[in-house]
C-alpha cells in the first residue's frame, strides 16, 4: 500500500498535536508543583506554556481534565516502558526484576515533579478518575509481579506476598522523587538504585543465590 500525501500530512498533524500536548502537560505539572491544583489558574498555565488560554481548552476541557491527564501520562509511561526493559534482561526472572526496578526508578527520576503531583493531588480527582488511576497502577505493577511469581516458581526467590513486595518496590522507587531533597546530596541515581536493590534482594533471593545476584547489580 502506497503512502499518499494525505497520509503524510495526517502523520505530521498527529506528531504536532502530541508535541503540543506534551508541552501543555509539562507546563501544568510545573505550575501545579508551585501553586497546587486548587490555586492553579488557566491563565497561569497559559503563561507557563507561552500559549493562549484558548489553546489549553482546545486540548483539555477543564482543570480537572488537565490534572487527570498529567497523572495518567506518567502512569502510562511506567506501563509502556517497564516490560520492554525487563524483556531485554533475558529469561532469568530475578534479572528481569532488577531491570524492572531500575527502569521504574529511572522513569521516576525523569518525571520527579509528576510523581510528586500524583501523590499530592490524585485525591482531587472524581470517582471515575480515581478508578482509572487504580486500573493503570495495576497494569503498571503486573510485569514485576509476574517476574516475582516466576522467580518463586523457579526456586530463586523466597515464597512471599507478591502484591506486597511489588508495592514495596514501587514505594522505594517513588521515594527517589518524594525524598529527592534528602537523598540526592548523598546518592546519584544509579547508586540509589543499587542500594535499594541490595536491600531488597537480600530479603527476596533464596540464601545460596543472594551473593550471585548482588554481584550482578
Amino acid at each position: 500500500m502506497s503512502t499518499t500525501s494525505d497520509d503524510v500530512q495526517a502523520a505530521v498533524r498527529a506528531v504536532r498535536a502530541s508535541s503540543r500536548r506534551r508541552q501543555l502537560l509539562d507546563a501544568a505539572v510545573a505550575v501545579m508543583g508551585r501553586t497546587g491544583f486548587h490555586s492553579m489558574s488557566m491563565q497561569a498555565l497559559a503563561d507557563e506554556a507561552q500559549v493562549s488560554v484558548g489553546l489549553f481548552y482546545k486540548y483539555f476541557g477543564s482543570k480537572e481534565d488537565i490534572l487527570l491527564a498529567a497523572i495518567v501520562d506518567i502512569l502510562e509511561t511506567f506501563r509502556d516502558q517497564l516490560q520492554p526493559a525487563m524483556d531485554l534482561a533475558g529469561d532469568d526472572p530475578v534479572m528481569q526484576l532488577i531491570a524492572g526496578f531500575r527502569q521504574y526508578t529511572t522513569i521516576v527520576d525523569e518525571n520527579r515533579d509528576a510523581v510528586v503531583l500524583t501523590y499530592r493531588e490524585s485525591r482531587t480527582l472524581d470517582a471515575e478518575g480515581r478508578e482509572r488511576i487504580k486500573e493503570l497502577e495495576v497494569e503498571t505493577s503486573a510485569p514485576m509481579a509476574d517476574a516475582i511469581r516466576a522467580g518463586i516458581a523457579a526456586g530463586l526467590l523466597n515464597d512471599v506476598d507478591v502484591d506486597l513486595v511489588v508495592f514495596d518496590l514501587m514505594m522505594l522507587a517513588h521515594g527517589w522523587a518524594l525524598k529527592h531533597w534528602h537523598f540526592a546530596p548523598e546518592y546519584a541515581l544509579e547508586s540509589y538504585i543499587a542500594a535499594q536493590l541490595r536491600f531488597t534482594l537480600s530479603a527476596l533471593v533464596v540464601g545460596d543465590k543472594v551473593e550471585e545476584y548482588l554481584a550482578r547489580i
